[in-house]
């Protein structure tokens, strides 16, 4: 009795010593366990944005477009073309086209938000506002817009937005535009405006011309399209009761210039257009800017932000430098409207 109850004594010990073994080689890989789990818990969720003075800093920058046209696509090519001279290969673009939708922009706004891209081109006032709706803290330049206190609705305007955005504004001076239209028309009595009725910044521009015109003694008639749906159908009504159109710098319109000419030059209207894109395609003249100079002036300001740490919401909105009254040789010829010596005849593409 006394050896069993020794051999399971002795059994005992060993299956304690082993087990105290078991303990301690477990201990040491929970420990590596623990450690690892630590250096787990400080690794970033994403990579980490360098700061903006390493001559190792890279960027991302996401352009969100409206539409696909002449006037935008130039301006988004004048910005990349300044910063990748002004940052070579330190920065990249994620360009993306909303194809005109207002909800496309907000839905491409959102993905760069959460891809936390370091900055945010917005191309077009639908752009801009879709990009202010989905962040406060990424900066957001715009170009093509017209009127930011109108796109963002702030007021008592002083030239900077104090929000996260700043950017150029595409107005070229209305003062001027509706002496153009003088010059060109001094005999007639009723202008049409022609613009899409869901872009606030052609509303600016039509309610602004429209008091200089007034002033010069015409009669203005507002023709607007909700969409390039009816643009046809509002444009006939438009042509049927004006002497000439005016349409603004407008994304859609610009968009359908030959849905308009198609009604417009066989009917005899000339139009008188706030840019060069809707100029060529339906119009006679324009006192234009250009696009690729906006957007080249966007590109610097870009720069200031990225790389010199401009405080974009201090940022005053730029303007284009220049102005240049241009028209359309052939159309005017068609048309039999004189046009001075100082207007620089539009190439044909």
């Amino acid at each position: 009795m006394k050896k069993i109850f020794a051999l399971i004594l002795c059994l005992s010990m060993i299956l304690s010593l082993s087990a105290c073994g078991t303990t301690n080689k477990g201990g040491e890989p929970s420990n590596s366990t623990s450690e690892s789990g630590d250096q787990t818990s400080t690794q970033p969720t994403a990579p980490a944005t360098e700061d903006a003075g390493s001559s190792d800093a890279a960027y991302t920058v996401g352009i969100i477009q409206l539409v696909q046209h002449e006037a935008l696509d130039a301006a988004t090519q004048g910005f990349q073309d300044a910063l990748k001279e002004l940052l070579g290969d330190k920065v990249s673009f994620d360009l993306q086209n909303a194809s005109g939708d207002s909800a496309t922009c907000a839905t491409i706004a959102n993905q760069f938000v959460s891809n936390n891209y370091d900055l945010i081109m917005a191309n077009a006032t639908p752009a801009l506002q879709a990009a202010f709706s989905a962040t406060n803290s990424i900066p957001i330049l715009g170009t093509s817009v017209t009127d930011y206190a109108t796109a963002l609705d702030i007021d008592n305007w002083t030239g900077v937005t104090g929000y996260n955005v700043s950017g150029t504004s595409d107005l070229a001076p209305l003062d001027k535009q509706a002496e153009m239209i003088k010059e060109l028309f001094p005999d007639v009595k009723n202008i049409g405006i022609l613009y899409c009725s869901a872009e606030p910044n052609s509303k600016y521009q039509s309610s602004v011309i429209q008091g200089y015109l007034k002033d010069m003694g015409y009669t203005c008639t507002e023709y607007t399209f909700a969409d390039s749906n009816d643009v046809a159908s509002v444009t006939q009504n438009a042509v049927s009761n004006s002497d000439i159109l005016y349409i603004p710098t407008d994304n859609t319109a610009a968009s359908c210039t030959e849905a308009i000419n198609n009604v417009a030059e066989p009917a005899g209207i000339p139009i008188v257009a706030g840019e060069e894109g809707i100029c060529r395609g339906c119009g006679i003249a324009t006192l234009s800017i250009s696009y690729y100079d906006l957007g080249y002036e966007t590109g610097k300001m870009a720069y200031e932000v990225l790389a010199n740490g401009a405080d974009v919401s201090k940022l005053e909105v730029q303007f284009a430098p220049n102005t240049t009254y241009k028209y359309m040789a052939d159309r005017a010829a068609k048309l039999g409207v004189t046009v001075p010596d100082n207007y620089v005849a539009i190439e044909v593409q």
